[in-house]
Parts: structure tokens; sequence; C-alpha cells
């Protein structure tokens, strides 16, 4: 109890954590008014019956922070930053430039790449806030717009995902945590109130059961999810005696920390940001005059939104993103390399090759665990959808996973914060 007193004294009256504090909850607050902002023209009510009767759209909609389902100006959210920033780092295992770029020359390094992903933020935004207007066009969420009005629309989206955007980077670089995750988290968390009263409405006594067990699938989702993202696998690493001038160091013994869930909540938005280009694509073909066109469109659009595939497919997604995340984040070469140099080793692995096999090894059987996790907690909201039938539980265990991850690292870092300032 003291610990925390202690804490709470530190953060409330160091001026660089109490104003970093104030303004990332400052950036929040008009990050949720930018999302209470509607596009002009709007239908909310078939608007509202469009993100009923679409999964998909239902969950995009808590990734947009509920700009979705209002359409307002930042209706993408930080969708088109996330899209270009997975688009950059396929680039890197490809092009050895990029590759350089973000491993090897440090911040000023990923400075560049960075700026890379924003200006391939534009045209990503361009081509969504056009499927999206249109697909919602062809619903009736939206009037029969106009040449000038369809350009002065997209125009308007696009400049609100450059503003998220940059409400994100602003929070990364003046408050605390990571700025796009906690605007998504803001949006989750926006969200609960409203899933909470859809819940009550909907309340009959036969539907008790079902309450209950998803209740208790929530509290389980929690746990998992602490569980899941705070294991590790500790690899035990050795210093051998090293002569420094007239002095010897002992051997000591240590460990290397390697993640079960190294990816965090990565691939599941990157699986949802690759899904959402068919939808949009199909959405503006639905009603095209060439008969293959159309049928294909809606081939795409019920496989989606309806069909068991779609879920398969999301699971699919997200396990193969998984690994793809952790490789390009974790490389067991620089790691037995860095061991190596500083004189460490691994007890009974040769050091070089086969210290780098090893790391390789115990990478990917922890990412399998990590992976499976992930790809379960994703396609548990459609689970829970097809159990209980309520929409009001869309949010999920990929929602309970984002807010989740983004609480414990952010208590992490703070935690950080409070420790310098101790010591």
């Amino acid at each position: 109890m003291n610990t925390f007193k202690r804490k709470l004294h530190i953060l409330f009256n160091d001026r660089y954590l109490r104003n970093s504090i104030l303004f990332t909850l400052v950036m929040l607050i008009a990050f949720r008014f930018l999302a209470s902002i509607p596009v002009p023209g709007v239908n909310p009510g078939v608007l509202a019956q469009f993100l009923e009767n679409n999964q998909f759209f239902s969950f995009l909609n808590l990734f947009s922070g509920g700009g979705l389902s209002q359409l307002s100006i930042v209706v993408l959210g930080v969708g088109p930053y996330i899209t270009a920033s997975i688009i950059m780092q396929l680039m890197t295992t490809v092009s050895p430039k990029l590759k350089t770029l973000f491993h090897e020359e440090g911040s000023i390094g990923r400075k560049k790449f960075n700026n890379y992903s924003r200006l391939l933020t534009v045209p990503i935004a361009l081509v969504q806030g056009i499927g999206i207007l249109t697909l919602l066009s062809n619903q009736g969420a939206l009037p029969e717009l106009s040449t000038f009005g369809m350009v002065t629309n997209v125009l308007v989206v696009v400049a609100g995902a450059m503003l998220v955007t940059w409400l994100g980077e602003l929070i990364t670089e003046f408050g605390i945590g990571n700025g796009v995750s906690l605007l998504i988290f803001a949006g989750i968390v926006a969200s609960v109130p409203s899933v909470l009263s859809q819940l009550v409405q909907a309340y009959i006594p036969s539907e008790l059961f079902n309450y209950v067990l998803y209740g208790i699938v929530v509290l389980i989702v929690i746990v998992a999810v602490v569980l899941v993202n705070e294991a590790e696998r500790r690899v035990a690493i050795t210093y051998s005696k090293q002569v420094r001038g007239m002095s010897t160091y002992g051997s000591s013994d240590t460990y290397v920390p390697m993640k079960v869930n190294q990816a965090g909540v990565m691939p599941i938005i990157f699986a949802l940001s690759i899904l959402l280009f068919p939808q949009m694509i199909a959405g503006w073909l639905v009603d095209s005059s060439i008969a293959w066109l159309a049928s294909a469109a809606n081939t795409v659009n019920y496989v989606l939104q309806h069909n068991v595939w779609y879920p398969v497919l999301y699971f699919v997604l997200v396990f193969g993103f998984t690994y793809f995340y952790t490789a390009i984040t974790f490389d067991p070469e620089a790691m037995s390399e860095n061991l190596h140099k500083s004189g460490a080793f691994v007890p009974g692995i040769r050091p070089g090759a086969s210290t780098e096999e090893y790391f390789a090894k115990v990478a990917s059987r922890l990412t399998f665990v990590g992976a499976l996790f992930l790809g379960i907690i994703a396609v548990l909201p459609i689970v829970l959808l097809s159990t209980t039938g309520n929409t009001a539980v869309a949010i999920g265990g990929t929602g309970i996973l984002i807010v989740v991850s983004v609480v414990l690292d952010l208590i992490k870092k703070i935690d950080a914060q409070i420790a310098m300032r101790q010591y």
C-alpha cells in the first residue's frame, strides 16, 4: 500500500508525468469529439441496419473509434496508417534498403521509415474513403452523391484519417503510451455503454443462460489475455570470464526473456485491414452492368459476411500474420551475434549458427502458441454472435484483447517512468 501511495505521489507531483497524462487525455477527448461529427447527409437508421447485418463492418466500427456507426469525418480512423505500415513492413522482406533502414539505422532510420508510411497513408486513405462512401451510398445510408459531393466527402474523410494519425503520433511523442493503440482503445471503450445498453434492452428471462455464458467467457478471456501477454520463456545464458586490465570478472548466469505473444494485437489489426479491401471492391462491383463481375462481387460479399469460410479465413490470416510479425521483429541471427560479442552463450549450445538455430526453434514454438491464441480470440466474437444471436456481443475477444493489452502496456510505461524518478 505504501508503495502504491508513493507511486501516486510521484505521478501527480512530477510535472513532466502530470503534463504527459493530461496531454494524452486531451488528445483522446479531441478524438472522441471528431468521431461525433457526421458526414453530411447520413441516414442513421439505414446505416445502423447495415452495420447490424454485417459482422465485419461491426468489428471495423470498433477500430474506427465508433466513427463508422455515425459515419463521422474520422470514419477511416487509423486504418489507412495501419495498412500503410503493414505494406511497408512487408516490403522489408523484399527490399534490402528498407530492411536496413528499419532494423539497422537506429532512430534516424525508423524516422525515415515512418515518413514513408505516412506518405503511403494518403493514397490508401483515398482508396478506402472512396470504397466506404460508395458502398454506403449503394446501401442507402448516404444519398446519391454528385461528382462534386463525392470528391468533397472523400477529401473530408481522408483529411480526418490524416488528422487522427497526427493525433496518435502526438500522443506517442508528448503523452504516455502508443498513440495509435490508445486511439483504438478509446474507440472500443467508448462503445461499451452502448453495448451494455443493447444487452439490457434485449434482455428477456429466457436468455439468462446466454448472458451468464457471455459473462463467464468475458472473464475467461480477460484472465487468458493477461496470462498469455505476461507469459515468457526464459532462455538461460552464461557470461564467460573476462579480463579487463588488471581485473578479472567472473562468469555470471542470467536469462533472455522471450514472450509467448511477441506480436501483441497487431496480427488481428493486420487481418482486419486486409479483409477490408475485398469488401470495398465487392461493394463497388455489386451493381455492375457486367453480369460476371456482379456475380463475383455477390459471391465475395456472401463469403465475407455469412459463409463459414469468413471465420476460417480470418483465423488463417491472424495465424499467418502472427508468424510474419514475429519474424520481422525478432531476429535470431542478431540475437546470436549480440550474445557472442558480449561474451555470453547458451549453456550446452555452441555460439554462432547453433545458437541462432536454437533461438529460431524456441521462437517458432512460442509463436505457434501465440498464433493459436490470437486466432481463437479473433473468431470468438463470431462464435458468440452465432450462439447468442445478439450483435451487442460483437466486442467479443478482439476488443477485450486490445483493451487489456493497451492497459497492461500503459501501466508498464508509467511504472518505468516512476522507477526512473525514484532512482
